[in-house]
């Protein structure tokens, strides 16, 4: 559970006891190295599995208990994905609360990296000069670290969805840029995107050991024995191509059924965000004729028309353009900055 070549802020430690009488003096702090010390505490106590909170983004925030064995397989699985070995130079920016952030501190101690860790602010890498092998951060931070990229060579981004705009964005950085594809349940992630540079794809890969398949509703199914006894059945709709691969096109709560067409709201937020650029999301209202209909929600303090936002819609098909437009002035999120939709709408008495 320990690699000796594990090091965190430089601390180096000769066994298991000086890790544990460091993370116990972390855990007396009152900044974000007190969950650290916390976790460490609890990852290498006699306990098998550790309960972890989940971000709260579609439904109320619950604890769930994990195996430990599961993470060390979860971890070992990415280490290998990356070759990310002893003495990898790794930044940790996200919060040890969730379990992005806990994740990251498996692979760090099972692989022997040197762990850099920070608060988890909206720009970790501002005024840092440290160089790193490898990072994770949630869309946010991506967002509002652009400028510094550079500094990091891989990256994988996790905890909410990326948006198009910062998806093109993210073609000009010289770093190696993944999306990944998990949840809580599956102990952080199990499939990766490649996002930009030569392996650039619109399609998730299982990382080793995990196999696809997808029900009735064409909502995918994961097969993952190493973290998961039972197979895990989502609400993610996606078209499957092998048990290895899938392209992710929306969530099955999210479905619009407008006259009998299926329409992804995401999918429609992936072609409006080539025209417009204020921060939006696409959602659905009741029709008497329809059954539902297309809505676009925009962060806006002033008051939208569609005769405004006409030529936005261009690059729609006529079933996808939104037939009503709702301003909100300011966007809500959870702790792990995803988008409340479901909340926005409630206070725009949609739902």
């Amino acid at each position: 559970m320990l690699h000796l070549d594990f090091k965190i802020n430089s601390e180096s430690f000769d066994s298991t006891h000086a890790l544990l009488e460091y993370a116990k003096n972390l855990s007396q702090q009152k900044n974000h190295l007190r969950e650290v010390g916390f976790f460490i505490q609890q990852w290498l106590d006699d306990t098998e599995t550790i309960k972890v909170k989940t971000s709260g983004s579609t439904g109320t925030p619950k604890l769930i208990e994990l195996k430990k064995v599961n993470m060390m397989n979860s971890a070992q699985a990415t280490n290998s994905y990356f070759n990310l070995f002893e003495n990898t130079k790794a930044l940790l920016c996200m919060s040890v609360e969730y379990i992005g952030g806990k994740m990251m501190l498996v692979r760090a101690m099972l692989g022997g990296w040197n762990l850099d860790v920070r608060e988890a602010s909206k720009n970790p890498l501002y005024n840092n000069p440290e160089r790193y092998d490898f990072a994770a951060m949630v869309p946010y931070q991506v967002f509002h670290s652009f400028d510094d990229l550079h500094k990091i060579s891989t990256l994988i981004i996790g905890g909410g969805a990326l948006s198009p705009q910062l998806e093109e964005k993210l073609q000009s950085v010289s770093t190696a840029v993944f999306a990944t594809y998990g949840m809580t349940e599956t102990i952080s992630h199990i499939a990766l995107r490649s996002i930009n540079g030569d392996k650039k794809s619109d399609s998730y890969q299982a990382l080793s050991g995990v196999r696809f398949a997808i029900d009735n509703n064409s909502c995918l199914i994961i097969d993952a024995p190493s973290i998961s006894r039972e197979k895990i059945v989502t609400n993610d709709v996606v078209h499957l191509i092998s048990e290895s691969e899938f392209v992710f096109l929306g969530r099955l709560d999210n479905v619009i059924n407008s006259g009998g067409v299926k329409i992804y709201p995401e999918k429609v937020e992936k072609k409006l965000a080539q025209t417009l650029k204020l921060p939006f999301f696409i959602a659905s209202e009741k029709h008497s004729a329809l059954g539902e209909q297309v809505i676009l929600i925009v962060e806006t303090s002033e008051v939208p028309t569609l005769e405004a936002y006409a030529d936005y819609f261009s690059v729609l098909e006529p079933y996808e353009k939104p037939k009503k437009i709702y301003a909100f002035s300011e966007f809500l999120f959870t702790d792990t900055n995803k988008l409340k939709r479901q909340e926005i709408l409630k206070q725009l008495s949609i739902l």
